[in-house]
């Protein structure tokens, strides 16, 4: 009782004196009154303060540490929500769970209410005696509520009460004044950190739910993957993914997701319309704590009570807007906008990303569609080897680097003993080379019925082509002619690979020369003329065969197509025509087709 005489006599307040100053005063006093127990307990008490930013372990030390001065059976650390002005408990003993969760009180209510607004301990004697009480728990008697402050603004409130009327005494709020501005600071401490560290999971998970929805590229399953981002984010209930159709110029609702269950939406949202089209007009996040005081609000949730609008933003364009909603009054915070705010941007990219890839695939499976078709067109224009009796067998073969390629061959009957052939490749590859010789083709087969010569059908065929001349396009052509009761060969060649003639067991090159077609329109063309006797073999070739390569970089070669020629001259055209093309495969070792790969192989029987 001596330190309660002492504090009591000795403690004034002058006029005007700041609080701090009473603070002070009072530690002063306190320190050299109290006995050194209960100095020693305070000394504890602040050295477990500064030990540690954790603020649970605060609390609960600062519970079991205050006990020894002050045998309270109730203690709570309640703290200030500035949105909502409700106080809440952070830390509680004696309090059930429910209590613990759920209790409530606004500020300016309550005791503990009473005591934040005041801004100045409050101390009653009998509770049932004063009406600001709130029953909570029946047996309370007596409460003692002090404010934490820090820099002058109220953060909370310490709050202890006792079964027993009168239990608290002066010199005990004394001691808790001044263990509140302490606590207050501790407090203030750990919640920077909190929230530092906070900040930095944020960021962390922001960045891994970035990288995870940049990896999906379908935009259904990124639309679905994304409302399970979000909730990694914040734990909303109700939320709307909205992206803007170009063609109505309005929001259209892809996705809604209600208490866990998604669902496709109908919603549509102009620019100028709700709290959606809010956002997406100004670019900026759109918090609403109250949606009744908001009047951009439309009703589509009754039970929305807050809701918070992102903008998602691509190369400065509005592609889409998160919307989310909530039954509680000011459920969204600044640092909710600001998180989400990140990861709209970054689903933004994403979801154009998968957009364009979803355009590239439309795109890709239209021209694979445009190719296939266009391959059984070329597949078509291609005449199958004639059966007649020509005096020889013929054979045909083409391997195309793609769909549709550059290389052709076609066969013209000039009558039942006559018979032309040719082999051409268009420079380029693909279909521009494959349509350009289709063209080549109609004129060739245009010309046919004149039955020409090979020189004087190339000349023709060269001139009608310049007719049709394309900047950066031409045609390599061999031809030949057959005549069965002479066994006259006659050749003309306009720049293609030069032709292989197998007779008397060996093979060599025809040596003929001559511009490619489609360049020059006054171009004559060289002849060559032999007649050939039975077991003589004439091979054209496209350089695709030639110049296959293996792994370390080595041609095939005409020599080695002349040899095995020489080694397979037994073999029918369509034997040999497949074991010239298995032989380049295999030399390649299996490695893809980068050039068209096209024979014609004619034998004399």
């Amino acid at each position: 009782m001596r330190a309660r005489v002492l504090l009591t006599s000795c403690y004034t307040v002058e006029p005007g004196e700041r609080r701090e100053q009473r603070m002070a005063k009072v530690e002063t006093r306190l320190t050299q009154e109290l006995p050194e127990s209960v100095l020693a307990t305070l000394a504890e008490i602040g050295e477990e303060i500064n030990a540690s930013l954790d603020l649970d372990r605060v609390l609960s030390k600062m519970a079991i540490l205050i006990k020894r001065l002050i045998d309270y059976e109730i203690f709570a650390v309640m703290l200030l929500d500035e949105r909502s002005q409700m106080l809440f408990n952070r830390f509680a003993v004696g309090y059930s769970q429910e209590m613990m969760e759920n209790w409530r009180v606004p500020v300016g209510q309550g005791i503990s209410g009473a005591a934040a607004a005041s801004r100045q301990p409050i101390l009653v004697a009998d509770v049932r005696n004063d009406p600001r009480y709130i029953n909570s728990i029946d047996s309370v008697r007596s409460e003692l509520a002090v404010p934490l402050l820090f820099k002058k603004q109220v953060i909370g409130v310490i709050d202890i009460q006792s079964s027993q009327v009168d239990y608290f005494t002066s010199e005990q709020q004394e001691i808790l004044v001044l263990l509140a501005g302490r606590l207050a600071t501790a407090i203030e401490n750990a919640r920077l950190f909190e929230r530092a560290r906070s900040q930095a999971d944020t960021l962390l998970l922001l960045n891994e739910v970035g990288r995870e929805a940049s990896s999906i590229l379908d935009v259904e399953a990124l639309l679905r993957r994304a409302a399970e981002l979000v909730k990694r984010v914040i734990d909303y209930q109700i939320m709307s993914i909205m992206l803007h159709d170009s063609v109505t110029n309005l929001f259209l609702q892809r996705l809604a997701v209600k208490y866990g269950q998604s669902t496709q939406g109908k919603l549509a949202v102009g620019f100028s319309e709700g709290i959606i089209g809010a956002a997406a007009s100004s670019g900026l996040p759109v918090c609403v704590p109250d949606v009744t005081k908001d009047a951009r609000y439309r009703m589509v949730n009754p039970e929305t009570r807050s809701e918070l609008a992102i903008p998602m933003i691509h190369k400065g364009n509005v592609v889409g807007v998160l919307d989310l909603e909530s039954p509680q009054l000011n459920y969204f915070t600044e640092d909710h906008a600001q998180a989400l705010s990140i990861l709209a941007a970054q689903l933004a990219i994403a979801l154009e990303n998968a957009r364009l890839y979803e355009k590239v695939a439309r795109d890709e499976a239209r021209m694979e569609r445009e190719l296939q078709a266009a391959q059984r067109m070329q597949g078509a224009l291609l005449r199958p080897v004639p059966d007649e009796d020509f005096g020889v067998e013929l054979a045909a073969r083409i391997l195309s680097a793609r769909e549709v390629c550059g290389d052709l061959y076609d066969f013209l009957r000039y009558g039942p003993m006559r018979i032309g052939f040719g082999l051409g490749d268009v420079s380029g590859k693909g279909s521009a080379a494959a349509l350009y010789g289709a063209v080549a083709i109609g004129i060739l087969r245009s010309i046919a019925p004149q039955k020409l010569l090979p020189a004087e059908l190339l000349r023709q065929l060269n001139q009608l082509i310049c007719e049709r001349r394309i900047e950066g396009r031409f045609m390599t052509f061999c031809f030949a002619t057959w005549r069965k009761p002479t066994r006259k060969l006659r050749v003309a060649n306009a720049g293609q690979t030069q032709p292989l003639l197998y007779r008397n067991g060996h093979c060599e090159l025809l040596k003929l020369v001559g511009f490619p077609l489609g360049i020059y329109d006054d171009v004559t063309y060289e002849e060559w003329v032999m007649n050939l006797d039975p077991g003589d073999i004439l091979v054209f070739q496209s350089d695709g065969l030639s110049e296959a390569s293996d792994p370390d970089g080595k041609f095939f070669g005409i020599s080695r197509l002349a040899r095995l020629i020489e080694g397979n001259a037994a073999l029918t055209p369509d034997q040999l025509a497949d074991r010239l093309l298995a032989e380049v495969q295999e030399f390649t070792r299996g490695g893809a087709v980068t050039d068209d790969r096209t024979l014609v192989v004619m034998k004399v029987r």
